[in-house]
């Protein structure tokens, strides 16, 4: 069988998260939970053919519970909404602040703490489980209701495809993404530094202090945000540049180069000789680069480390609400919502 369903565990109500392993003919496998449709664990082959767990995570469904937002479907809105407000055809709503006096990631409880429902789930050669949930009109003080769908699949070509859709009653806001922890030597007791990126952008999004989008776009060649060209993570991880200094490293917008599906960004891992490229259809992908571990542990009980892992999210830019420069789209019942990001992964 290449999918396969277990507990993985219980919540205080007394209702459980269960878990759902699938796996190629590869051996390539990915474990995910309907609580908040995580990734929990996802093993791929290094250049010795040795399987190991790429992603970052925890042990227990109760350390995930709360502000975790680790491997999460997150959602209704990535990244960052400036002020906690959001107008649509002149109605002004108050969103959560949990940011400072922004919005992240949706709010305090977000969809990274939602129990889905799996709609259906699909065994063979490239097993899939799509997991939906229907977010009421007010939800977080968002308009309209939202039903989403997020469905993952794993290909036989060690790809695991996300498909994220959206259909509301309402005009709305949807800017989904994927938050997994990547750690390309399969080990959190090391860091990322020698990781090898490229990012198919050239400019940023310019932000302020709170990492609140400005709406100029800089160029980032000649910076330390050029990722053009493969360099390590490292090499730049602690220049002389304001928001890096005050970040304790990377947690850009990249506004990536070109439209439609399109790879957007490869990472590389010298020690393993895993690469993983980035695919997607969204204007922007965030690069997060675990910059503060604020004491989570990892599966086996050890203490995560700042720096021990990297996230390519793709999204629609931060803040993108507020400034009609940006590449965005609302949700409206005439216009459902649907994108896929692919996370593919081979070895040289």
């Amino acid at each position: 069988m290449s999918l396969t369903k277990s507990v993985f565990g219980t919540f205080p109500c007394g209702k459980t998260a269960d878990a759902y392993t699938l796996k190629n003919a590869s051996g390539v496998t990915l474990v995910l939970t309907n609580y908040g449709c995580r990734i929990l664990q996802l093993l791929t082959p290094d250049k010795s053919g040795k399987l190991g767990d790429v992603v970052l995570g925890h042990a227990t469904l109760e350390e995930y519970l709360g502000s975790d937002f680790q491997g999460t479907f997150v959602g209704r809105y990535a990244n960052r909404i400036g002020g906690a407000t959001l107008t649509i055809d002149g109605v002004t709503y108050a969103l959560d602040q949990n940011d400072g006096a922004n919005t992240l990631h949706g709010g305090t409880k977000g969809y990274h703490q939602v129990l889905f429902d799996v709609k259906e789930s699909n065994d063979g050669d490239e097993p899939s489980v799509t997991f939906t949930h229907v977010s009421p009109d007010g939800d977080e003080n968002y308009p309209g209701t939202l039903t989403v769908e997020v469905q993952y699949s794993l290909t036989a070509d060690n790809a695991v495809e996300i498909t994220y859709r959206g259909k509301t009653d309402r005009k709305t806001v949807f800017n989904p993404t994927n938050h997994s922890f990547f750690n390309l030597k399969a080990d959190g007791s090391k860091d990322v530094l020698s990781t090898l990126v490229t990012i198919h952008a050239s400019e940023v999004t310019a932000v302020t202090d709170d990492l609140i989008p400005t709406g100029e776009l800089l160029p980032v060649k000649g910076t330390p945000l050029d990722f053009t060209a493969a360099k390590p993570l490292g090499q730049d991880m602690f220049a002389d540049d304001h928001l890096i200094q005050l970040g304790g490293g990377f947690d850009h917008n990249f506004c990536v180069d070109g439209e439609g599906m399109r790879e957007i960004a490869v990472a590389y891992e010298p020690e393993t000789g895993r690469e993983m490229t980035v695919y997607s259809d969204m204007p922007g992908v965030q690069l997060y680069t675990f910059n503060g571990t604020s004491g989570l542990k990892n599966k086996d009980g050890s203490d995560m480390i700042s720096h021990g892992a990297l996230c390519l999210e793709t999204q629609f830019y931060p803040d993108s609400v507020h400034h009609e420069n940006f590449p965005f789209r609302y949700v409206t019942p005439e216009k459902p919502f649907e994108s896929k990001t692919i996370y593919k992964f081979t070895v040289k």
